[in-house]
């Protein structure tokens, strides 16, 4: 009896062991699905059908006819073109702010949040700890603090602040009705959900864009290079106005006065040289022109642009057009994602656009620090205290990182003498002076370009934008033209703030700014076009110091020498400009090639340096993507400068100007025979190019097509998040970065742009992207393919929704109304919504955690049957095929008929597992799993709570 009763206990304790095994086990399965593990993303969300990354298609890329939205005031009508973008006609201007808010967020939303969260140093709560030292850099410089002034200032304005406010209110609309499924699939690989839009993230945009055109400094490699040189030698190699510089202002035509003494420049401690730096080609640029009427067929003026910036996908920029009747507003550009109005563009009377100014923007200033604990330091004789701001960096699945930022009445000490610098460029115990950090209204001056309609009204607008510097270029219907070159810039002297400025002395500071009238500008030239490709505003008449670290000549004096030449015939079109703007030819080639050729011993040539040089003499100096010439002519000229420059400059000093080293090669001079003589100069021409043929021999081979241009400079349109399959790489692209046509590795034209002014205005335009920010959707990347032929889209200039478009009928391929949502009825509110509505969201919540549904059901049903004899794997067999084959079934209808594949591969490419198929048959066995588990688990249960009660499986 006791036996029995013994057997009988253990019995009913293995049956409860085994339960609460299967019962662990099945917790610890609904864990893992819904945990990241490192770069893994948690499986059962992002494999799930319905809500998983295999919804992220082409399902926005279907325009709804109608949407209601909660916050418009009154209707808004949007034609959609079939590029996707969207023609927005609004009775108001909060309504046409909120609609591109929303519209915005519909294609970009990710980008928009995961820039913000770069610009105010906060990756690190998406990524975890790899990120630390950025978000410390972001904000040691001062990112969130220049994006907290910018939004004081443009809140305290009361057009921007209806701009700013409409704007999130539409971006939150949209993240309002966001579901999982429609998530964009970057949220989904990283594990997180958008926060609310804010207008402080709209400053924070701002406040990226100021550092992407204007953080560039080498201050304190330019202290060390004037140490060892000397000032004589040091303004020869690094002058304000190099040689074969044409700047924007034409020479001798600037007439500004020196209307207050400039302070003292002094600089730091000439401290001792450091370590060597490799010489890097200017890439971020831009160009702009316009030419007036009277030298162009149709009489009237031509505008063109065509930022460089980096290449990106999502693209840098979004299409679209801004309507208000009312407000006598019609506007048509590109806008930033993130930010209202446009930026670039044009209206029925005006054209504008803009190339980085440039100029210098930043100074760095030498802190005397007291002692170790940097609570005071030595200013103007006396001591001052230092001021501290604590930043909390909160890290994904680590502790948060807790930073003391220490200031001086100048700007932040980004790093101590203890600390490495993020950034190498940046000098240890200096304070910051950067011009982004005075807030202007920049988003002002475009709410006023988008409805100017004259030239005063232009300069009008510029007047509050500060940074980052721009060469606003601007045409008018009229027939005026101008360019500008505005924004905040210091009162300095020649040089100051080229090197690390001396902390002690109030003189050193800013203490003045140029005042806007003073600013670098020119109206209708004689010459019939202004024009700016990122070079010296003006020559050295001008009084005041900007900068001497300039684009080279290459652009600018291409561009005015070809405007020239066309200008010559009054006949100039908007295709003429539009083969400018894709022009390939290298000046630089153009003018050194036939020296160094002649220069260069050719009886020893044989095999591939023959090759080679003979290549170089019939090439005709141009970046296309079947030549060999320009690989060899840039593996020589690098390995040119590098055999002039580095035994002749001391170690560290950055290399010169592409000017100052090619005017030195051609003119040999008093001045250049002091860097090196004619005699150095044969010998280093002849060895360059012998190591340039044995380095393209040893990567390449011998020389045959693998030397092509298109080949060895292989362009690619970054995802940016760096995901491989969401970018476009080895791209077959034409230019350089010393062409018009400024193509780089990953950077380039980011949009082109011409406009035609007239009684009816002309435009075409094209960017390397597309308007979704949804990698699976159509409207990706499909201009790419035409942004590297070259080929341009005309742009639907509108002025009602449903205007006949006589030069594209066929191009507006939707349209949508936006409403203002209703209020909910009183019987509504008491009774809840409609049942139908209720099941749709309840399928919707146990739909979206499918592996939960997965677990929870067959656990269910299993612990509700009744026990039988069946074994455990037969239960188990029977679940998992079941909810196997109908997530099998599910997966296999998104692949085949809901466009699913597209995104399929590329996921399928991020994770290695070759097909979207693959993808397919892991979700099915992910499922499969959980199913039979669950079902197990239930079933133990059950038997065990049977057994408790005396009752045994029939």
């Amino acid at each position: 009896m006791t036996l029995a009763l013994s057997f009988s206990l253990t019995r009913k304790s293995m049956k409860w062991l085994k339960a609460l095994i299967l019962l662990a086990v099945s917790g610890g399965l609904f864990f893992a699905l819904n945990t990241k593990f490192g770069q893994l993303p948690p499986l059962g969300k992002f494999l799930n059908p319905f809500s998983g990354f295999w919804q992220n298609n082409a399902q926005l890329d279907d325009f709804p006819e109608t949407l209601s939205l909660d916050g418009l005031r009154d209707s808004v009508t949007v034609a959609w073109d079939k590029r996707a973008v969207p023609h927005i006609f609004a009775q108001n201007l909060h309504d046409l702010y909120f609609a591109q808010g929303y519209l915005t967020a519909r294609h970009r939303l990710w980008q928009m949040e995961f820039q913000t969260h770069a610009a105010a140093g906060r990756l690190s709560e998406i990524v975890g700890a790899q990120a630390i030292e950025f978000d410390r850099f972001r904000r040691r410089i001062g990112m969130p603090l220049a994006a907290e002034r910018a939004e004081k200032n443009m809140l305290s304005h009361p057009e921007t602040a209806l701009a700013l406010n409409a704007y999130a209110d539409g971006v939150n609309a949209w993240i309002d009705e966001l579901d999982d499924a429609r998530l964009p699939v970057e949220y989904k690989l990283l594990d997180y959900k958008p926060e609310r839009w804010s207008t402080y993230k709209t400053a924070l945009f701002i406040s990226y864009f100021a550092y992407t055109l204007t953080f560039r400094n080498n201050d304190a490699q330019m202290t060390r290079a004037r140490a060892a040189l000397g000032d004589r030698l040091f303004q020869q190699l690094y002058p304000t106005l190099p040689p074969l510089a044409e700047p924007i202002v034409p020479t001798n035509t600037h007439t500004t006065p020196r209307t207050t003494p400039l302070p003292r420049a002094t600089e730091a401690t000439r401290s001792p040289l450091g370590t060597s730096q490799d010489d890097e080609p200017y890439i971020f640029g831009s160009n702009n022109w316009a030419v007036s009427g009277n030298f162009t067929a149709s009489g009237k003026p031509i505008l063109c642009n065509d930022p460089h910036l980096a290449l990106n996908l999502p693209s840098i920029w979004y299409e679209t057009q801004l309507v208000c009747p009312p407000e006598s507003l019609n506007v048509y550009g590109v806008s930033a994602p993130g930010v209202p109005s446009v930026l670039i563009g044009f209206n029925e009377n005006i054209a504008w656009g803009v190339t980085n100014g440039t100029s210098d923007a930043i100074d760095w200033v030498k802190t005397d620090f007291t002692d170790s604990t940097y609570r005071a330091y030595r200013y103007n004789g006396g001591i001052r205290q230092t001021t501290t701001r604590v930043e909390t960096i909160n890290v994904r699945g680590a502790a948060s990182v807790i930073d003391s930022i220490i200031a001086t009445h100048v700007g932040n000490v980004c790093y101590r003498d203890n600390e490495t610098p993020f950034d190498e460029s940046v000098p240890k115990n200096t304070a910051i002076l950067w011009t982004a950090h005075r807030a202007g209204n920049e988003l002002l001056t475009f709410l006023k370009l988008a409805r100017a309609k004259n030239y005063d009204e232009y300069v009008n607008a510029l007047s509050s934008y500060n940074s980052p510097a721009q060469n606003f270029v601007f045409a008018c219907n009229n027939g005026d033209i101008a360019i500008w070159h505005n924004g905040l810039f210091p009162k300095r002297q020649k040089y100051q703030g080229a090197f690390i400025l001396n902390g002690r002395d109030s003189l050193d500071g800013w203490r003045e700014f140029i005042s806007r009238p003073e600013l670098p500008h020119v109206k209708n030239p004689s010459r019939g076009f202004v024009s700016s490709a990122n070079q010296q505003a003006v020559d050295d008449s001008y009084p005041y110091y900007l900068g001497w670290d300039y684009a080279p000549f290459e652009r600018s004096s291409r561009i005015n020498a070809r405007l020239a030449e066309l200008a010559s015939t009054k006949k100039i079109t908007a295709d003429d400009m539009m083969s400018l703007q894709t022009d390939a030819l290298n000046p630089l080639a153009q003018l050194i090639l036939p020296t160094l050729l002649k220069t260069l011993d050719t009886t020893s040539l044989s095999g591939d340096s023959r090759k080679a040089f003979d290549e170089l003499a019939r090439w005709n100096y141009r970046h296309q993507p079947d030549a060999i010439a320009p690989t060899i002519f840039e593996r020589w000229w690098s390995n040119l400068q590098r055999a002039l420059w580095e035994k002749t400059l001391p170690h560290s000093a950055p290399y010169p100007s592409r000017n100052v080293t090619a005017a030195a090669i051609l003119t040999q001079d008093s001045a250049s025979r002091s860097f090196f003589s004619t005699a150095q100069l044969s010998v280093s021409i002849q060895q360059s190019f012998a190591s340039a043929v044995d380095t393209l021999v040893a990567r390449y081979g011998s020389l045959r097509d693998t030397w092509a241009w298109k080949e060895t400079r292989k362009t690619t349109v970054q995802h940016l998040a760096r995901l491989a399959p969401f970018s476009r790489e080895k791209l077959h692209t034409s230019g350089n970065y010393n062409c018009v046509n400024a193509t780089g590795t990953t950077s380039g034209p980011s949009w082109r742009m011409v406009v035609e002014l007239g009684d009816t205005v002309k435009a075409w335009g094209i960017y390397p992207g597309g308007q979704s920010g949804d990698a699976g959707s159509g409207f990706y990347d499909q201009m790419v393919g035409d942004w590297i032929d070259g080929k341009y889209h005309r742009l639907l200039f509108l002025t009602s929704p449903a205007q006949p478009v006589s030069y594209a009928p066929t191009s507006i391929i939707g349209q949508t109304r936006l409403n203002p949502a209703t209020a909910t009825p009183t019987w509504q509110r008491f009774f809840g919504v409609f049942p139908l509505q209720k099941l749709g969201r309840l399928w919707q919540y146990t739909s979206q955690p499918w592996w939960s549904f997965a677990i929870a059901l067959p656990f269910i049903v299993g612990l509700l049957r009744k026990p039988n004899a069946a074994s455990d794997a037969n239960v188990f067999f029977q679940y998992a095929t079941f909810f196997g084959a109908l997530w099998l079934c599910s997966a296999l209808f998104i692949v085949l008929f809901c466009d699913g594949g597209v995104i399929g591969a590329k996921v399928a490419a991020l994770m290695n597992v070759g097909s979207p198929y693959l993808l397919v048959l892991l979700t099915s066995a992910v499922m499969a799993l959980v199913a039979g588990v669950a079902s197990l688990t239930g079933v133990a249960l059950r038997r065990s709570m049977m057994t408790q009660k005396g009752i045994t499986a029939s």
